[in-house]
């Protein structure tokens, strides 16, 4: 991606596998552009780490993405909705790292989880637990073990087949996406600045 970072539109979308930071970005984005931020993840998993169906999933992200008039950021894929967002959003940031750094940073935070057994998502969400993150079938460690090369490969084919109207860049390392939230942050500053000094008196 080019050091040169353009201007980020006002409905952006991230994509990454888990451990990646997406959620971490999509909150940095959100706070110094003033958009709503849409976690997929929370709108779909209901206490006790219980799938909402695909036709609530839908109504509820479509009652999301419409009330947020001013602009939003999304993170996560789900392709099964994948078209209710995309047909909206402007900018992709996919963050693409090596699996070595997002498994570890997915091993430790799932263990911090399963000890404190904090409420993901909102307030009664689901947990984690020692069974659940180590032990059971559905364990997000032995998905990222088993998935991640697929899962990768698979995100490489839609990225490439994004809609032409959706602006795409790919984030290839912790340093980019640093750099890219320095940006940001950087631009709504000297914003603010000018706006401010646009409402001084003379």
């Amino acid at each position: 991606m080019s050091r040169e970072f353009p201007v980020l539109g006002r409905r952006i979308v991230i994509w990454g596998v888990t451990g990646s930071g997406k959620t971490t970005l999509a909150r940095n984005l959100s706070e110094a552009l003033g958009l709503t931020r849409i976690e997929l993840d929370a709108v779909f998993w209901k206490p006790g780490w219980e799938e909402t169906p695909d036709e609530e999933f839908r109504n509820k992200l479509q009652s999301l993405v419409d009330c947020a008039t001013e602009g939003w950021v999304l993170d996560g894929s789900y392709s099964r909705v994948s078209d209710i967002y995309l047909s909206r959003a402007d900018t992709l940031l996919w963050i693409h790292l090596p699996w070595h750094v997002t498994f570890r940073r997915l091993f430790w935070r799932t263990v911090s989880r399963a000890w404190t057994r904090e409420a993901l998502y909102y307030e009664g969400g689901p947990q984690e637990s020692w069974r659940l993150s180590f032990f059971d079938s559905k364990s997000i460690l032995w998905w990222s073990i088993r998935h991640h090369r697929s899962a990768t490969e698979e995100r490489r084919q839609r990225f490439e087949a994004l809609p032409a109207h959706v602006r795409r860049y790919e984030l290839r390392s912790a340093r980019e996406v640093e750099a890219l939230i320095r940006s940001v942050e950087i631009r709504c500053d000297q914003k603010n600045a000018v706006n401010s000094s646009s409402l001084s008196p003379d």
